[in-house]
């Protein structure tokens, strides 16, 4: 009787523990808290006939390592831009005094000669790429004829004033027809090499009001504006998800693409990030899983920071069909940098590059844009042109050099990749400095996506799928 009783006593516990899990497992399972981490994604990419689980193992299995190499070679390393141009938009608010803030420049007898010869002609909009030549000179230059050969085959270039002017507003329409982007005057004042692999993106403490009017500025007054009543207090209220899927295809794409580089950029800050000073003052950086999840969390963003992630993988498809889309001229092209083994190597991973990408087929579709009455068209592309020149252009306005400088480079890329998309590729004319920009940018969404699926490792405990992945020590971070 003695061993009924203790048995009936068993079977009752256990019924009740049984009882305790189920019910805190259907807890768990309707807030998502355990099952499911807010950055697992998955599903169709938004307004992309892919989904975002093909993409993830895309480039996290055979392109990020590709790229990662690509990235360091001379031709792609090396990134001339203009730090000091002031803002056009509100006065200058003055540059942040961080130490990180900082961009180490490179002396001019570190940059190949190849690089330097080639952006000394026609404000840089002379044919990027040249077959090599043996050698250099002394100076530095990669012009191996005499003086006298120079001094001979000089052109007279001079012209009058007057056909200086009308040649000036000639080329400056032909020029920028087909950009997105405001590129640097390659002769201007303040033009400087810089070495992207010595001045990583990361964490620098830029913040407060400057970074903040920045962003503001591109949402609030560059992005398109959903339908909104009378009595509205502006927009920033309204672009949602839901109020940006109930605009057209074109205005989602400007918007998807804005919020997917800020997503990539927020990223990079998030897994580059100052965890400590160290001992004796060495600096340790890495994953800030905090940081990530303040920033992407659908609790402290509204519901809207999944969204926002899924968006990077839009950008990254918008940029992987260009690079597909100009894979033609990139391949019939030697890049020149004056150095011929690094040249040679070079070739062989750009191509390596280009096959791996035409081995997805999914990209986007652009032809899908711009359709319907021509002049209407017309006028929403002119307008979603102007609106990204513009946003170029507050790239200026960024305070910290550091973050102007990257800033640039991926607002310069994506503004080459819309270029590339939206242009005839008869008419189409890239210099270097967008070829440079292109693929670095492309080099940054490749990196958030490798991120997203370490910070997911890290948040759900699992880290299998991480030791699976290539190391993340990337020169480009």
């Amino acid at each position: 009787m003695v061993y009924v009783m203790r048995l009936m006593l068993l079977c009752f516990c256990f019924v009740c523990l049984l009882d305790t899990v189920l019910l805190d497992a259907q807890k768990h399972n309707k807030s998502g808290a355990l099952h499911r981490c807010f950055c697992e994604l998955d599903g169709q990419v938004d307004d992309c006939n892919c989904k975002v689980e093909s993409v993830a193992d895309f480039n996290n299995l055979k392109i990020y390592e590709r790229l990662r190499t690509l990235l360091t070679r001379n031709f792609f390393k090396f990134f001339k831009v203009n730090l000091d141009k002031t803002c056009p938009f509100w006065p200058d608010d003055g540059s942040c005094a961080l130490e990180s803030c900082a961009v180490c420049p490179c002396p001019d007898d570190q940059v190949p000669c190849g690089l330097k010869d080639k952006e000394e002609i026609s404000h840089g909009k002379e044919k990027y790429l040249k077959e090599p030549e043996a050698g250099g000179n002394a100076d530095g230059s990669c012009d191996s004829r005499s003086d006298e050969e120079i001094r001979l085959s000089a052109l007279d270039t001079t012209i009058s004033k007057e056909s200086e002017a009308a040649f000036k507003t000639w080329t400056e329409h032909d020029d920028n027809s087909a950009d997105f982007c405001e590129l640097d005057d390659e002769q201007s004042v303040g033009m400087q090499y810089v070495d992207m692999t010595l001045n990583p993106e990361r964490y620098t403490g830029y913040k407060g009001e400057s970074a903040w009017r920045i962003w503001n500025s591109i949402y609030n007054e560059n992005c398109f504006k959903p339908d909104q009543p009378a009595n509205s207090e502006g927009y920033k209220s309204l672009l949602t998800d839901k109020s940006v899927r109930e605009m057209c295809l074109e205005k989602r794409v400007f918007y998807r693409l804005v919020s997917g580089l800020h997503s990539s950029i927020n990223i990079h800050l998030c897994a580059n990030y100052l965890l400590s000073g160290g001992l004796f003052g060495v600096e340790t950086w890495g994953l800030n899983v905090n940081e990530f999840k303040k920033r992407f969390d659908p609790e402290t963003t509204d519901g809207e920071g999944p969204i926002r992630l899924k968006n990077l993988y839009f950008t990254y498809l918008v940029v992987l069909r260009a690079i597909a889309k100009a894979a033609p001229l990139f391949e019939q092209e030697t890049f020149y940098t004056g150095e011929d083994k690094e040249d040679e190597r070079l070739q062989d991973d750009v191509i390596d590059v280009l096959h791996t990408i035409k081995q997805f087929s999914n990209h986007f579709n652009e032809s899908t844009m711009f359709q319907g009455d021509k002049l209407q068209a017309k006028r929403l592309k002119d307008e979603f042109r102007n609106h990204f020149l513009n946003i170029s252009r507050i790239m200026d306005c960024v305070g910290c050099d550091k973050c102007k400088l990257w800033g640039k480079l991926q607002i310069q890329g994506l503004g080459t990749a819309l270029k590339i998309l939206f242009s005839s590729p008869e008419s189409l004319s890239l210099r270097r400095q967008e070829i440079v920009a292109l693929f670095n940018g492309f080099g940054r969404l490749s990196s958030s996506i490798y991120e997203v699926r370490e910070f997911q490792a890290l948040l759900s405990g699992d880290t299998a799928d991480k030791e699976k992945m290539p190391s993340s020590k990337s020169p480009f971070l």
